[in-house]
């Protein structure tokens, strides 16, 4: 199954936005998927419900600099070639979705209950989130070269 697909299906199982994502590429990771999902839980709903960067967003930059990143502080051409692969992700999305903040995609005003709502296809078909995982886990997958 494409990484697409996979943040969907992730998704729709009940994983938050940022977890569908990253999970979706955590066979390259380099850590086990408990970690993975830990490490981007709180990056859910836009920064744990506050509404604020999308989530996918958030858990592709998490893949993006656990796998290009740089780790010395003196490397500016890697931090430069990394937040320049960033903002080209984020226009990227931007340009097909409208934003890249939460609230704005969602049409809510702000920071909601730390409680999510309950998944019923109801609440799919109200959402998006599932469809932004998959875009987000796509074009980063095609910027990794896989597609």
């Amino acid at each position: 199954m494409d990484r697409a697909n996979l943040a969907r299906n992730y998704f729709r199982q009940g994983y938050n936005c940022a977890q569908s994502v990253a999970l979706a590429f955590s066979d390259k990771l380099g850590m086990d998927e408990r970690t993975v999902l830990r490490c981007v839980s709180a990056f859910g709903g836009g920064m744990g419900r506050l509404r604020e960067v999308c989530g996918t967003v958030s858990g592709m930059f998490f893949v993006l600099g656990t796998l290009r990143g740089y780790d010395d502080a003196k490397d500016l051409e890697g931090k430069k070639r990394l937040y320049a692969d960033v903002q080209e992700l984020a226009e990227r999305f931007r340009r097909e979705n409208g934003s890249i903040i939460c609230r704005e995609l969602l049409g809510v005003n702000g920071a909601e209950s730390p409680v999510s709502a309950t998944r019923t296809e109801e609440y799919y078909k109200k959402r998006p989130c599932a469809e932004l995982c998959a875009y987000a886990a796509g074009i980063l997958a095609e910027k990794l070269g896989e597609e």
